[in-house]
Formats: structure tokens, sequence, C-alpha cells
């Protein structure tokens, strides 16, 4: 798998999440069934492909102390958004219909610490530690401020709503796949 890949396929897996989402909600209702499933597995296989793309973002960004404690931040976000994404995976596979899913969701909630750090807090760390990393490529010139801008707005727009994914996908393809084509002929990232 080339260096680039994840720079291409996590981006475009956020939108084939968003576009799957919509159209299981198209009866009134999302999940259980196999467009839930499918759409959480693009999911979280895009989750997993930003793991080496803040890798290689916190090294095109010099790698320096705040870099590395903003990927940190990030990467803890991946990390809870991973687990939101397996729960919604197993109830999915476990429930035998919508009410039976919303039950099985409320006892996970109700777990100590799961509704904070699992599906409000947590996610947002890499929401914002993508935003953060892209800015700072952009005032060191690392990356034209246009793909910086494109990025942060696709980072900045997930949060706010799921119904969003596809354009927030749309966006950080915008910025993460021009970037992917250096990284893959092994140019300087330098604007």
């Amino acid at each position: 798998m080339s260096k680039s890949f994840a720079f291409i396929a996590a981006p475009l897996l956020v939108t084939v999440y968003g576009l799957i989402r919509i159209l299981d909600g198209l009866d009134g209702e999302r999940g259980p069934g196999l467009a839930w499933m499918t759409g959480h597995l693009a999911f979280l296989a895009a989750l997993l492909l930003f793991v080496p793309v803040f890798l290689d973002l916190r090294r095109l960004a010099g790698g320096g102390a705040f870099t590395t404690w903003t990927v940190a931040a990030a990467l803890a976000g991946t990390a809870c958004s991973v687990v939101q994404i397996a729960v919604d995976i197993v109830i999915g596979a476990l429930a035998t219909d919508h009410d039976d899913m919303r039950a099985m969701f409320s006892d996970v909630i109700k777990v100590p610490g799961m509704d904070i750090v699992v599906y409000t807090v947590g996610p947002v760390l890499f929401f914002l530690g993508l935003a953060v990393v892209f800015c700072q490529l952009a005032v060191a010139r690392a990356v034209p401020a246009w793909w910086a801008a494109s990025v942060v707005t696709g980072a900045l727009i997930l949060p706010a709503g799921p119904d969003l994914l596809p354009v927030a996908g749309v966006l950080l393809c915008a910025g993460l796949v021009p970037l992917a084509r250096r990284v893959a002929r092994g140019e300087a990232v330098h604007a």
C-alpha cells in the first residue's frame, strides 16, 4: 500500500459513510441492517486510516512539541471515535429492530463516563486536532491556504451534525488528496 493511500481513502470513506447514512435514513429510521453495518464499517476504516495521516501530518508540520501534543490529542479523539463506532457496529449486529437498538444505546450511555468520553468530548479532539495541524501547515506555508481552509472547514462541520458528513468528506478530500499526490511523488511538501 502506498504511503499516500490513507490521504485519499480516509476522506473518501467519510464521504461514503455520510452518503450511506443518508440512504439508511430514507425510511425514517437508521439501522439495524446492511446499510447501518456497511456505513459504520466504512467510517471505522476511515478512522483507522487517519492514524497514519496524523502521523505523517506531524512529520510534515515539523514534529515540534506543540504539533506532537496536537497529534496526540487527535489520536486520542480518534480512539474515542473508534470505540463509538465499534459500539454502534456491535449494537447494530445484535439488535433485532430500531427499538431494540434504542434500548441498547440507552444502556451503553448509562455506563459512567461513556457519554462524555466516547460520544461527546472525546471525538471532538479528532476534529480539533486535524484543524489545528492543518492551520500549522498553512502558517508554515507547507500547504496552500485553500487546502488548509478546506480541511479545517470539513473538520469543523463534522461535529455539527452527521447529515453533513458527505459535505465534510468532500472538503477533507479537497485538502488531503492533493497532499497525497505530493507525498506519493516524493516532492517537497512546501507550496
